[in-house]
């Protein structure tokens, strides 16, 4: 998507602290975070939405799963949370799940 914030991370266009980079999957630092490890797992096509994303490529969000966790294991994290914000109601500001 051309306007989209993280299609242009995906693209490289944006420069981002890359802490995973799969084909299906990048993960990379908040910019802004708003808790001591604040780290960004999206996949690298574009989806709209966490519902956008579980309809029409399941296999591509179990990826973005896996990728979650092995990011929190590389982060020595004992826990962590997932958070999906699913329109802009809900808080979602980058309409890039």
């Amino acid at each position: 998507m051309p306007d989209c914030l993280f299609c242009a991370i995906v693209a490289g266009d944006i420069p981002a602290d890359v802490v995973l980079r799969t084909d299906s999957v990048i993960a990379f630092r908040d910019i802004d975070p708003k808790a001591p490890t604040h780290i960004l797992v999206v996949p690298t096509q574009h989806f709209e939405n966490v519902g956008d994303l579980s309809a029409q490529a399941p296999d591509v969000a179990s990826l973005v799963l896996q990728a979650a966790a092995e990011v929190a294991r590389s982060e020595d994290l004992e826990g962590y949370r997932l958070v999906f914000n699913t329109g802009a109601e809900a808080g979602q500001s980058v309409f890039h799940v």
